[in-house]
């Protein structure tokens, strides 16, 4: 099943538009409510049909609606309601939705605390994101731990790697 979500997010099936049809939001919370929290099981297809197809005003849209019938965060039935990959995907899919720097923020957190750095993924969204949204990201970050970006940075990288970050971090 994850990678039939990876294909289907590869593909570029989701609708690009920005219009919400209601009617068809309401169908779509009460379709994952139903394939997930309301029954023994989950029918990952349900999710993957919504979550990968939709476009993101719709599925914020959903998401308000799904709260409303089953009383929870989708991002908590996703986590109740599956394991591994395949939670991970469709949480990420959840929090870019809702909001892409935050994301990023916490990705970045992630690769940096603790022993170790995770380098691949530090570089990977330092270089794909640095003139995108690194304020954005920078600003999340800040917010969410209290610490910047930055100080982060100078805490676990050293020499040219650590000029080159701080570089992409607009520093």
């Amino acid at each position: 099943m994850f990678k039939r979500v990876l294909v289907s997010l590869l593909t570029a099936g989701r609708d690009e538009s920005n219009t919400v049809n209601e009617t068809q939001a309401v169908q779509d919370a009460k379709d994952i409510y139903e394939a997930g929290e309301a029954c023994w099981g989950t029918d990952e297809v349900k999710f993957l049909t919504v979550l990968c197809v939709r476009n993101r005003n719709h599925l914020l849209r959903v998401f308000e609606e799904y709260q409303k019938i089953s009383g929870r965060d989708i991002e908590d039935s996703i986590k109740r309601e599956m394991s591994g990959s395949l939670e991970d995907v469709f949480l990420a899919i959840v929090k870019c939705l809702r909001n892409k720097p935050a994301f990023f923020a916490e990705r970045l957190y992630k690769s940096m605390k603790g022993l170790g750095t995770t380098d691949s993924v530090l570089i990977r969204i330092m270089v794909a994101r640095a003139e995108i949204d690194m304020l954005d990201i920078k600003t999340e970050f800040s917010k969410a731990y209290g610490k910047t970006l930055h100080s982060f940075i100078n805490g676990d990288s050293s020499g040219d790697y650590r000029k080159i970050l701080l570089e992409l971090c607009g520093e």
